[in-house]
């Protein structure tokens, strides 16, 4: 499965810091669940690229 292939797969995403100071994504969806967790200059990062996918993904609507 690639980034711009389309699934059904449903999933839940929660994003938080924890108590170590991290930053952690959990994905939970079909009886798995993944915790990622990220230091903080790292959760910036992937930030700034969601961000940045965001606004190519508009200007690709347009």
């Amino acid at each position: 499965m690639g980034i711009n292939d389309e699934s059904d797969i449903e999933a839940n995403l929660q994003i938080g810091p924890t108590d170590a100071g991290m930053v952690r994504l959990f994905v939970e969806g079909g009886g798995v669940e993944i915790p990622m967790d990220f230091e903080p200059d790292e959760a910036l990062e992937i930030a700034e690229e969601l961000r940045a996918a965001a606004a190519l993904a508009v200007k690709a609507r347009r």
